[in-house]
Formats: structure tokens, C-alpha cells, sequence
């Protein structure tokens, strides 16, 4: 459980899972370097199309903010493969990664490891946004090995965690089991079309929140940030 927790601060970081350039260069643009944004995470569906290093040359000419990669899920491989994986974000310019080490404690030790000796950011998560996930909702994931996998991610000096918006109950519940540092960063999807509570999270601390099809879709999305801005200043 943390104590000594820092004033809240919210942040939006876009989840580009879209196919086109296009996209993505009409939503970077409309960000640039907006204080109320963090950075930009991109997933598979960019990644495979483009290849990684267009992207961030791309997502460059409009801004310097952080780049996150998210593979959907990385970290479900052997041990051995952190290194290559941690090897060709670095080639490509990318500066954090997502890691979802449900292939176990050796893997998620060894990725994490990579990743740092690459000089990437690591953020790890163990819970997941949708319904039918753990075993306690019908899902195939034992919940305190989730638990367990945020316990062994602080062991190992992380800081930055992925808690979905969409599950307050079970976030709190980790929150007070496992003890993030005061200065952890969390980042959150669900917010959006999804439904996700920020309020729910003021107390947490420093919160990025991750939106995806209600800013992707917007029609201006001038406008929608400038809606979503006033709303988290708020809260």
C-alpha cells in the first residue's frame, strides 16, 4: 500500500491501434507537445505494417513527447527473447515498453533486465481491461498469481504499472496489497468509449490515461481534447 502519495496528476496518452499513417500523423498533429499529454502508445497493428522505426519517424516530426510500445501482450515468450525484443524497440527509437509477463517469474525477470540494459522505460501489468480475465470473473488467469506479478515487478524496482479504469474493485485490491513506491506511475486504459472512472484513481497519484476510439473517431479532435482537458482539470 503506498504511502505519502503525491498530489494527483492526469494525463492522456493516445493508443494509436489504427492501420493507416494517416491516423496517426491527424492525431499527432492535434497533440504536438500538449502538457496534458504524456506520450503516444502504439501497438502490433502499426508495428507489423510499418515497421516500428516509420513510426516513430512519423510521430517525431509532430512531437517529442515519449513513445510507448505495446505489444499485445510482450513478455509471453522465453527468458532468451528479452534481449532481441529490448534490441530492436532501442533500433527503432522507441522509448518504453509494456510488458505482460504471463509466461511466468524467469521471463518477466529476464525482460525486464533487457529492457533496462537497452535503456528503455519498463512498465508492467498484470490485469487486464476486459470481462472474463481472471479466474474469480471467468477468465483463465488465477488472480493472486496477477497479483503476484506486480509483487515481483516492485521487488525489481519498477515503477510504472499498467491498472485498467474499467475494474476500480480489483485495482484498489492491489493497491493495498502490493506496495508501489510513492512516486509510481500508473498507466490506465479504459478511458473513453470504455467507460473508465478517472475519479475513481484521484487518490492514486500520478495516472496516465490511455484513450483510444474516442479520440481516434473524433471528429475534431481538437475539440475533444480540449473537452477532455477541462474535465480531468476538474477532478
Amino acid at each position: 500500500m503506498m504511502n505519502n502519495k503525491p498530489a494527483k496528476i492526469f494525463k492522456l496518452i493516445p493508443a494509436l491501434d489504427v492501420l493507416e499513417l494517416a491516423d496517426v500523423e491527424r492525431i499527432v498533429r492535434a497533440v504536438g507537445n500538449n502538457e496534458m499529454f504524456y506520450g503516444f502508445k502504439a501497438g502490433f497493428s502499426l508495428g507489423l505494417t510499418y515497421g516500428l522505426g516509420k513510426i516513430v519517424e512519423t510521430i517525431r516530426r509532430y512531437s517529442d513527447l515519449p513513445i510507448i510500445y505495446d505489444h499485445q501482450k510482450a513478455a509471453t515468450d522465453i527468458p532468451d527473447t528479452g534481449k532481441l525484443f529490448a534490441q530492436t524497440l532501442r533500433r527503432a527509437g522507441i522509448n518504453e515498453a509494456i510488458l505482460f509477463p504471463q509466461a511466468g517469474p524467469a521471463t518477466l525477470e529476464a525482460w525486464i533486465k533487457a529492457l533496462r540494459e537497452e535503456e528503455l522505460k519498463v512498465i508492467v501489468g498484470g490485469l487486464m481491461t476486459h470481462k472474463a480475465y481472471m479466474h474469480s470473473e471467468g477468465g483463465f488467469l488465477n488472480d493472486q498469481a496477477i497479483e503476484t506479478i506486480y509483487h515481483i515487478a516492485v521487488d525489481r524496482g519498477v515503477n510504472a504499472f499498467v491498472v485498467p479504469l474499467t475494474k476500480p474493485e480489483a485495482v484498489d485490491r492491489i493497491v493495498q496489497a502490493v506496495p508501489f513506491r510513492p512516486e509510481t506511475e500508473f498507466y490506465s486504459p479504459g478511458y473513453g468509449r470504455q467507460g473508465g472512472d478517472p475519479s475513481r484513481f484521484a487518490s492514486i497519484g500520478r495516472h496516465y490515461l490511455i484513450v483510444g476510439r474516442a479520440l481516434l473517431e473524433a471528429a475534431d479532435p481538437a475539440a475533444w481534447i480540449a473537452d477532455a482537458t477541462t474535465q480531468l482539470r476538474s477532478l
